[in-house]
């Protein structure tokens, strides 16, 4: 038990570190091709803080685990918003341009209208789910890219943000994105292998650890991203980069998981009768990225009040998983 505890932090700490320098890899390549922050936030950050959970959930979902897989990708979005962009947001509420946080918005509700239906109407996820997840992925991105050259070449996209950081070579950044990959990949094994360990003896269900402490561990490079971005003034990439990792947990982590290895929706929590999954974790998906987005559309603001409700939702769902 002792050495699976270990174990499972070290997975951590490589998956952060592993994290932080794919993230800033791939950063340093696209600012080499003067890519904007907000392109750069909603696809190219957020597929680097979301690579954790891609590895989690894969690797569980080849080992047949789909309870963590599952558990993994619904608890990062939960732990993203309700716990990351809710601190950022109790510490400095901001104004948001309505215009570019409203197409992926709308791609992760149809995303995850679809991922829903699936579990309430046939309570397993077939292959074809899985496929068409992918699919709404490639879209999103072929779209979002799309979008912003036209918006570039019409001057009313966002240009770069100047920065002073000093820039590194295109060969240190290729360096730094490979073997960020590299420990990411380890440290998801680790993570994975031992979290299932530490969840059989205490006697846990695998799906409440991966719904929050492997969610929370493969949610750590959005923390990191978000408060380094908000400290350097970079709001549009720590918001971009929020709501690109929620969509990207359901239509990329999800997608792979389900495609490599399907699975039925998790029971093994419940809520009198009902399947916890069902009652709680799918419709709190919805709930709190409703209370994070629709106010930002609706006024282009994000206020303290939104951060502070959101936090006393995520310390009640995670109190919940262990004493409910």
């Amino acid at each position: 038990m002792l050495l699976a505890v270990v174990l499972f932090i070290v997975g951590l700490v490589l998956l952060i570190k592993g994290g932080d320098w794919f993230v800033d890899g791939a950063v340093g390549i696209a600012k080499k091709l003067h890519i904007p922050d907000l392109l750069i936030g909603a696809t190219v950050v957020s597929l680097g803080t979301t690579l954790p959970e891609v590895m989690v959930s894969a690797g569980a979902a080849v080992k047949g685990q789909g309870a963590m897989a599952y558990g993994n990708a619904l608890g990062s979005i939960i732990c993203n918003t309700a716990l990351i962009s809710a601190i950022t947001i109790a510490v400095m509420p901001s104004i948001v341009d309505r215009k570019t946080i409203k197409t992926p918005i709308v791609f992760y509700f149809s995303a995850a209208i679809i991922y829903a239906a699936t579990a309430y109407v046939f309570g397993f996820f077939y292959r074809w789910v899985g496929i068409a997840l992918l699919v709404v992925f490639a879209i999103y991105m072929t779209v979002l890219i799309i979008k912003t050259k036209k918006e570039i070449a019409s001057g009313t996209g966002n240009p770069p943000e100047e920065t002073t950081e000093k820039e590194r070579s295109i060969l240190m950044n290729v360096f730094l994105l490979i073997l960020g990959a590299a420990l990411i990949a380890v440290g998801a094994d680790l993570l994975v292998d031992n979290g299932t360990i530490i969840a059989r003896t205490l006697g846990v269900p695998e799906t409440v650890i991966a719904l929050t402490f492997v969610a929370l561990g493969t949610s750590l490079p959005e923390l990191v991203t978000a408060i380094t971005s908000l400290a350097k003034g970079h709001g549009a990439l720590s918001l971009g980069n929020i709501i690109g990792a929620n969509l990207f947990n359901l239509v990329l982590v999800s997608g792979i998981a389900i495609t490599l290895n399907p699975f039925k929706v998790p029971a093994d929590k419940l809520i009198g009768a009902y399947n916890a999954s069902l009652v709680l974790d799918i419709p709190l998906t919805f709930i709190v990225m409703g209370l994070l987005t629709l106010p930002a559309l609706i006024t282009g603001k994000l206020k303290r009040w939104q951060g502070i409700t959101l936090l006393v939702i995520y310390f009640s769902y995670c109190i919940f998983q262990f004493v409910g």
